[in-house]
């Protein structure tokens, strides 16, 4: 395509646009009408320009002019508790539902792989030498030791919110950085599973891994599940990078960047209740069967949440995107 002819074509169109735009009265019945056909055709030659001839200045005004007329003839929408309720009960679930082949896969090689560490430390001695000194790993093994003692070493509150910052901060890099070719995601994700298989090797060796998981069961279950998914995302996203499939790579990046900004939103909810098992409940003076039966019906509590109103709401079509009204406008480009 030759740019200069393309834009000595059709310039005087943009200008035209741009002129309605930025009228101060309102429009006519023609002028309206006028706008809407002037902004459709703006929004093809950008669609063209972008596939064909991409060139930086061009396409940044025509995408200002493009969004400007969307406004207009779209107009403004402000959220409220229709969309909130819709995240809740579709959007969300439905996201988390359709990257299970990521996360499911993920949670079990995690899982298989921290119950691989702690095989090996506990097993050989010299491993537990090479990780602290035998008076440091008696002050974390030991009854009233420091892995005993850590969820209760601070106000339940203040614990409670502090655990699910650090969570909902872990989860989210694992969503964003996805798109670094899933590097950062399986860094995060292993420094967790390690942490994990180190503190199952250290109180096995101790012979108190049943002290270990009943207090760790309780919330690690939901916990380690919404890293899991956020983990399961975050590669979904960096091999959407190296195969968006059917898609083109900039289109099929923005749909699942926009549902895993969405995930965000609701795994920090997911947390949230974590953490507070977590602060008030790991901590508490309930016998371990309790504390463990709270931590299990958590997790299936959330797992059907996932099942029945994801799997429900993902059939019926939705991906855990935006409204396509709050959705850029796209149209097909040249192959």
């Amino acid at each position: 395509m030759d740019l200069d002819v393309f834009v000595t074509a059709h310039r005087a169109e943009w200008d035209r646009l741009e002129h309605l735009l930025g009228r101060g009265r309102r429009l006519t019945g023609a002028e309206a009408d006028e706008l809407v056909a002037l902004y459709q055709r703006t929004a093809g030659h950008l669609s063209h320009i972008q596939s064909s001839a991409p060139d930086p200045m061009l396409v940044g005004r025509l995408t200002r002019l493009v969004a400007r007329a969307r406004a207009v003839v779209t107009g403004t929408r402000r959220a409220g508790w229709r969309d909130a309720v819709g995240f809740l009960t579709a959007g969300f679930p439905a996201a988390v539902y359709r990257s299970r082949h990521w996360w499911i896969p993920t949670a079990v090689l995690s899982t298989l792989l921290a119950a691989v560490i702690g095989w090996w430390i506990g097993a050989h001695p010299e491993v537990q030498s090479a990780i602290a000194a035998p008076d440091e790993l008696r002050r974390l093994t030991a009854p009233g030791g420091e892995y005993e003692t850590y969820y209760s070493s601070h106000p339940a509150a203040s614990f409670a919110a502090q655990v699910w910052t650090n969570n909902a901060r872990a989860a989210a890099m694992c969503l964003t950085l996805g798109a670094f070719l899933c590097l950062p995601v399986i860094w995060i994700l292993f420094l967790n599973v390690l942490n994990l298989g180190i503190g199952i090797g250290l109180m096995a060796s101790a012979g108190r891994l049943d002290i270990f998981l009943g207090l760790v069961l309780p919330h690690g279950l939901l916990e380690l599940t919404a890293v899991f998914v956020a983990a399961g995302t975050g590669l979904r996203l960096g091999w959407t990078v190296i195969d968006p499939g059917p898609q083109t790579r900039r289109a099929a990046l923005a749909q699942r960047g926009r549902a895993a900004i969405g995930m965000a939103i609701g795994l920090a909810l997911v947390l949230f209740v974590s953490g507070v098992i977590e602060g008030f409940v790991t901590p508490s003076g309930l016998p371990t069967w309790a504390r463990i039966g709270i931590g299990v019906v958590a997790e299936l509590l959330f797992l059907a949440y996932v099942y029945v109103l994801g799997g429900r709401a993902a059939r019926a079509g939705e991906t855990g995107d935006v409204e396509e009204a709050d959705r850029s406008a796209e149209l097909p480009t040249a192959a």
